[in-house]
């Protein structure tokens, strides 16, 4: 870790720390619950950048940040709009083993990338002086 990757780190914790020291802090919810009411197919998974994949990708829920990210976006905005002070990335299955089962394990570290750009960009959305996300 560079040295000001740490100084932002350590500076974020403190902030974190100070804020559950205020007020209790609201975490999101259930990330795959909310993508199952979207009703997606298969082809929704694949999105253009994935329609030959010769694995069926219906339920790689991770995948959706390269191949759908407005929804998962729209996801991350309900949930801060609800009052959520902290979104969780939408990499639950996002390493190699897991991805395997979709012949995926090249693309973890794109889709974990999509995935954390993703969420900080909509948090950014939500953030005012008075209320980081």
């Amino acid at each position: 870790m560079k040295n000001s990757d740490k100084i932002k780190f350590d500076s974020l914790r403190a902030e974190l720390k100070h804020l559950l020291s205020e007020r209790i802090v609201i975490m999101d919810g259930a990330m795959g619950s909310m993508i199952q009411t979207k009703k997606l197919t298969e082809e929704d998974f694949r999105g253009e950048l994935f329609p030959n994949h010769n694995v069926e990708l219906r339920g790689c829920n991770d995948l959706l940040c390269l191949t759908q990210p407005n929804i998962i976006a729209d996801i991350h905005r309900n949930y801060l709009s609800a009052g959520a002070d902290i979104i969780e990335t939408n990499t639950f299955n996002s390493t190699r083993f897991s991805m395997a089962d979709y012949g995926l394990e090249n693309s973890v570290t794109e889709i974990n990338h999509a995935a954390s750009a993703l969420a900080r960009r909509v948090a950014d959305e939500f953030t005012t002086e008075s209320r980081r996300r």
